[in-house]
């Protein structure tokens, strides 16, 4: 089913994930970030935005060095 990922990769199954979304929350290696199409409000022209569901986060990998 789309927006579900498995456990053998190391996310959540069951997890409904935003277009936005790279990973399930809790995943190793990710993060909350500010949506970058609603700046974290959410809404785009007054709908709820596609990119994070409307809460205006994705989650998203961080990186290291």
């Amino acid at each position: 089913m789309a927006g579900e990922r498995s456990k053998s990769d190391g996310r959540q199954t069951g997890v409904k994930l935003n277009p936005g979304d790279q990973a399930g929350p809790g995943t190793p290696g990710t993060g909350e970030n500010t949506c970058p199409d609603c700046g974290g409000s959410g809404r785009v022209n007054a709908q709820p935005c596609k990119t994070c569901g409307g809460t205006g986060k994705v989650i998203e990998g961080i990186s290291g060095g």
